[in-house]
């Protein structure tokens, strides 16, 4: 039977600057930050949440995001590593991933971050044009995204993502394309396209900037983005996720096909399947507070176990977001629900050709794929 694989991701919650777009726990620092105190606290979270497994469980995936995991030294996410791989030991081949902004980043660091076992890089250049990342409230330019990948690549990176966004405040879509274009010319192995949404909790949610796209355009913008990539070589193998053949991100894909994974720090949520059932739990969001209640012994906000009912959707909430949907036996496998009995619940998406079930697969169809939300409320309902 398949072993369910389990993944790490590792919250950095600090920022030098909060963009105006952003809801993620990320939180800006006057002065230092407690550098070693959080990776000390990250270590201890870790420690805490590995005796809730089962034994010989190691890890397949490390993700660091925040927040800006760039802003700390090589040498405490060496320290960090080393800990953790201690604990619980690393799969053959382990994707390691950390999340990089080009306004943090100093040439020396790629080496420190290389020779901590760093083997994936995710640079956050959301735009090559300089307008448009003065209108989200980017630290960088786009001299220093390029020199960031530049630098990268010349340390010896060879497997980077690129975060890139559309429907900016301004953007047509000769300029949604351009940032494409330079993107794909920089040859990364991934590249991740969002369309810029005004997320509740945010200053654009509040204050929305007056000159966005409408929808007919950045309909334009996502139409034309996904043929010129197709035409470079990427495949679209999720909803906004493009890669090169083989580049796919495993930690993402492993959310999406309803796997395993802790997560420590502060705000950081968790899923373990034993067997009693599936667990899902999360820590305190403010970063003193979870330092505080780690420290204490006490660093679970809601712990609760996924509720029968709710399965079928959670799973197919993260699954049909990738193109190939979900595996019949991974389904069945990693719900513990039974096909047969899930089919009643698929019945009217599958009527209206938004779904199928086809070479043992679950998935979107093509006309389903632009209309993932009507499939989930049927679902929900």
């Amino acid at each position: 039977m398949e072993t369910i694989p389990l993944t790490l991701y590792i919250h950095f919650p600090w920022c030098i600057k909060k963009c105006p777009y952003c809801d993620f726990n990320s939180h800006t620092f006057s002065g230092d930050f407690p550098e070693q105190r959080y990776i000390d606290t990250l270590k201890t979270d870790f420690e805490n949440d590995i005796r809730r497994l089962r034994p010989n469980r190691r890890l397949s995936s490390i993700f660091m995001g925040g927040g800006t995991p760039s802003l700390f030294r090589g040498k405490s996410i060496a320290d960090l590593l080393g800990f953790i791989n201690q604990k619980i030991g690393f799969e053959p081949g382990i994707e390691i991933t950390l999340e990089a902004n080009p306004g943090t980043l100093e040439y020396d660091r790629f080496e420190t971050y290389l020779e901590a076992g760093v083997n994936r890089l995710s640079i956050g250049v959301q735009s090559f044009n300089n307008r448009h990342l003065n209108a989200l409230g980017r630290i960088h330019n786009a001299e220093a995204a390029d020199r960031a990948i530049n630098n990268a690549r010349h340390t010896g990176f060879n497997n980077i993502n690129l975060d890139i966004m559309f429907g900016l405040p301004g953007q047509t879509p000769d300029m949604a394309l351009e940032d494409c274009v330079r993107a794909i010319a920089c040859s990364p192995e991934h590249l991740s396209l969002y369309q810029l949404t005004l997320e509740p909790n945010t200053y654009f949610y509040r204050y929305p900037p007056p000159d966005l796209p409408n929808e007919d355009m950045q309909a334009d913008m996502q139409d034309a983005i996904a043929s010129q990539l197709d035409q470079s070589g990427y495949m679209r193998y999720e909803v906004s996720a493009y890669a090169k053949p083989d580049r796919q991100c495993f930690h993402n894909l492993n959310y999406w096909q309803f796997g395993d994974y802790l997560g420590i720090g502060a705000g950081a949520h968790s899923k373990v399947t034993d067997c009693n059932g599936i667990t899902r739990s999360w820590k305190q969001k403010q970063p003193g507070s979870y330092i505080s209640s780690v420290n204490t012994g006490k660093p679970y906000r809601y712990p609760t176990t996924v509720a029968q009912d709710d399965i079928l959707f959670e799973c197919l909430l993260n699954a049909l977001r990738i193109k190939n949907g979900i595996h019949v036996d991974m389904f069945e496998h990693r719900t513990g629900l039974c096909m047969e009995a899930a089919a009643h619940s698929l019945a009217r998406p599958i009527e209206q050709d938004l779904l199928q079930i086809s070479g043992n697969r679950i998935r979107c169809t093509e006309k389903g794929y632009r209309y993932i939300d009507e499939i989930l409320q049927q679902l929900l309902t």
